[in-house]
């Protein structure tokens, strides 16, 4: 009988382990909440200060408290690891701040995410900086960008601000317009570049905002969304035709803006403004986001007559790209390769392109077209995104700073259908009536999901 509970108990634990390792592979989320996060705060609170001193992060003690500490225990005093804040765990991993020591920098503890993360157990450790002196620890328990769960947030997003991604340290990656008017987005075949395109196109749709498109593979990746479109052009020609429309329609708006600034004697001085965000809300024009899929259709060229076509565009653009961010004017520009061998004005339009998104590339050059001259250190990063990972790119900006991102599905029948319910959101435009594309019927079947709703990309 002794023998027979022996094996039963050794069965039990046995299934207990197995039921875990499914659990941990299945559903990280929950395998985190149950086992990963009680473990991860077990080991940080048992060894916060061996792990701090191990990984150099230690100072000396006062001088005054190391003296009061001799003269009523006669010890020696163990260096002192930055002052730890509470404790606050979440769906995906913990937070905890730190108050730096003096003469500690976050690079500091940026250096040892490594060490740290081996020490604690979790997947990553992510660094923040708060405020002088005081820097943000993001432990995760598991790898967030396998199977993508965008969170759910307290409030909606603002006006052309669009969650479109997830990064590594579980934040939603937010593409704000404000912040960076204009974003190259490059990416090879089948590596995720459309799909972050069409969630872009979906959260902008239902914003009152003016969405217009180029795409010369005849249509084939924006014309599913033309029931939301102000303007669609599929060919060279016609964007040659829309191009000088949007020129005119920015230096129209830059003479609204001249109007109200102030000229005429007596004007209040909050009527001044440099751009169309400082005009009253009753005269204010909407913003228009310009979307360019596969850039390189427009730069190559075989005769000379498309050479000319192609260098009036290209000055077009890059005029949108200096002078459009005051008038509300953005550009999101995609393409497969994007630099000097595309002819005249490439290297210009790109140096105003200060968003960067680059998902898997087919070479090195690739990357560096897209991160090179803002974060050369991203360049590797992006370099080693797998084919099996569709949708994983490395996102970076003029600051420097880059990181790891990740799109989730959404299938293009989805998002057609937000395009449609979405198409009273389009601001009227008389300058882009020419260009307005008709819309598909609409279709008698359904899609079984949600058309707002974004599934889970996974492997």
């Amino acid at each position: 009988m002794a023998d027979l509970g022996t094996v039963a108990e050794l069965g039990g634990s046995l299934a207990a382990i197995g039921g875990a390792a499914y659990v941990r592979h299945a559903h990280p989320a929950a395998y985190w909440s149950t086992v990963g996060l009680p473990l991860s705060v077990a080991r940080l609170l048992a060894s916060y200060s061996s792990t701090m001193d191990a990984c150099g992060l230690t100072v000396e003690p006062p001088r005054w408290r190391t003296l009061a500490v001799r003269a009523t225990t006669r010890r020696e005093v163990r260096p002192v690891p930055p002052r730890r804040g509470l404790i606050r765990p979440t769906s995906t991993g913990l937070r905890m701040r730190l108050r730096l020591a003096p003469g500690q920098e976050p690079a500091d503890v940026a250096a040892s995410t490594e060490r740290l993360r081996h020490a604690w157990g979790v997947h990553a450790v992510h660094v923040r900086d708060i405020k002088p002196g005081v820097v943000e620890l993001r432990l995760v328990g598991f790898d967030v960008l396998r199977k993508v769960r965008m969170p759910r947030g307290r409030t909606g997003p603002g006006l052309l601000q669009v969650p479109v991604a997830l990064r590594e340290d579980a934040t939603p990656y937010v593409r704000d317009y404000r912040a960076v008017p204009h974003e190259l987005v490059l990416g090879a075949t089948l590596s995720g570049k459309s799909m972050y395109l069409r969630n872009l196109l979906a959260g902008l749709a239902t914003q009152p905002v003016v969405l217009v498109g180029i795409d010369c593979k005849r249509g084939v990746e924006l014309a599913p969304f033309a029931a939301r479109l102000s303007a669609l052009a599929t060919d060279p020609d016609q964007a040659a035709e829309l191009l000088p429309v949007l020129v005119k329609e920015m230096e129209d708006r830059y003479d609204l803006i001249k109007a109200r600034q102030g000229i005429a004697p007596g004007t209040p001085d909050e009527l001044i403004t440099s751009d169309i965000w400082g005009l009253p809300d009753t005269e204010r024009p909407a913003p228009i986001v310009l979307f360019v899929d596969e850039v390189a259709e427009l730069f190559l060229v075989a005769t000379r007559k498309e050479e000319e076509r192609r260098d009036e565009m290209v000055t077009h653009l890059i005029r949108l790209a200096q002078l459009g961010r005051a008038a509300g004017i953005y550009l999101e520009v995609c393409g497969q390769r994007f630099g000097a061998e595309l002819g005249k004005g490439a290297t210009m339009l790109r140096a105003q392109l200060t968003g960067r998104v680059c998902h898997r590339v087919n070479d090195e050059a690739s990357a560096k077209m897209a991160l090179g001259d803002i974060a050369p250190e991203a360049v590797w990063a992006a370099c080693s995104i797998a084919s099996e990972r569709p949708g994983l790119a490395v996102v970076g900006d003029t600051s420097g700073g880059w990181s790891r991102i990740r799109t989730p599905h959404l299938s293009l029948a989805d998002a057609a259908a937000t395009c449609r319910a979405a198409a009273h959101f389009a601001p009227d435009v008389p300058a882009l009536s020419p260009f307005r594309p008709s819309a598909p019927p609409v279709q008698s079947v359904k899609s079984t999901e949600s058309p707002s709703r974004s599934q889970p990309m996974t492997e």
